[in-house]
This record gives structure tokens, C-alpha cells and sequence, in this order.
């Protein structure tokens, strides 16, 4: 790969020359740099799934360009030489991260972060036969992190299940006996 720089002879030529070199402006540079072709190899199972991923990411990207309130929001996350849409595929390859559970009385309180947004946190409460006594929305903080559910009773050996869900949809689950 070359940087092309003051060559008068280039300065408006893209595309690929003779099946054998691409000329392609990249970040307001000008990048000269050997055609590739489709590998000969087959796929393994890794990459197959590693490209699933990127066409849902790509689906969720471009539903988002949409909406041009979400459009604005991933915008103002992007760095130089990147778009909302960059910023929209990354946000939907990492799901969310529940980092602290805490419980004050009967209020259940969780630490949830994300790199771009935690959209919703659900708490579900089982006991030890797993059938669930209660569930609801854990309402968002004046920090922007911690999420408060409160619940009718939390009472020993019950299960309190933590769903956190980002933008795209990834969710994560933690969950925490009551002792």
C-alpha cells in the first residue's frame, strides 16, 4: 500500500488499473495499493458467523439512518473519519455490561454501562422452584448508571435475575441468590 501525494498525474484517477493495482481515496488521502480477490479458501465456521454478525449489524446500521433522532446520537459518538453508521455496527457487536448489584432493602440496584447506551434493565424475581414471582422495568438514575427495581419482597433464596439490554438489542444476563 503507497500514500499518493502532489502527483498531478493520479490526482483524479480511482478505481483499479490493469486487474492489478486500486487507486482509492480514504480519510482525504489518496491510497495506492495491490487489487485482492476473493480467497480460494473455504470459510470456517468462525468466519462464517463472524460474517451472520455483520450482516445483522449492518441491518441494525442502516434501520437506524432512519431515525434521524438515533442518527443524530451515534453521530455525535463518531471520531474522525467515521459516520453514525461506523458507530451503530460497533455498538451492536458488544452487548451491555452489568457491573455491580446491590440490594437495599427491597430495592434492587444495578450497575449497567455500555460504550454508546443501556436502552432498558428488567429485573426478574424467582424462587427456588424458578417460577417467577415478579418482573419489571428497573427504572434509569440521575447518574446515568444505576438502574432501581423496586420489589414487593426479596425474601431469602429467591433469585433475582438482571436482564440490561443496549440500543441494538444485545442483552446480558447476571443473576444473584438471595441469602
Amino acid at each position: 500500500m503507497a500514500l499518493i501525494k502532489d502527483n498531478i498525474l493520479l490526482q483524479m484517477v480511482t478505481g483499479t488499473i490493469g486487474d492489478q493495482i486500486t487507486i482509492y481515496r480514504r480519510n482525504g488521502q489518496m491510497i495506492m495499493a495491490k487489487k485482492r480477490g476473493p480467497s480460494k479458501k473455504k470459510p470456517t465456521q468462525k468466519q462464517l458467523e463472524a460474517r451472520y454478525r455483520l450482516q445483522e449489524a449492518a441491518a441494525y446500521a442502516k434501520t437506524i439512518l432512519k431515525d434521524p433522532e438515533l442518527k443524530a446520537y451515534y453521530q455525535s459518538k463518531a471520531g474522525p473519519g467515521q459516520n453514525a453508521y461506523n458507530m451503530a455496527i460497533k455498538d451492536a457487536f458488544k452487548a451491555p455490561e452489568v457491573q455491580n448489584i446491590r440490594f437495599e432493602d427491597t430495592t434492587v440496584v444495578v450497575t449497567a454501562k455500555d460504550e454508546f447506551r443501556v436502552a432498558a434493565v428488567e429485573i426478574r424475581v424467582s424462587d427456588s422452584a424458578g417460577r417467577i414471582l415478579e418482573k419489571g422495568k428497573a427504572v434509569l438514575g440521575r447518574n446515568g448508571v444505576d438502574w432501581f427495581y423496586k420489589a414487593a419482597v426479596l425474601p431469602p433464596g429467591t433469585t433475582v435475575a438482571i436482564i440490561a439490554v443496549d440500543l441494538p438489542g444485545n442483552e446480558t444476563l447476571k443473576t444473584r441468590l438471595i441469602e
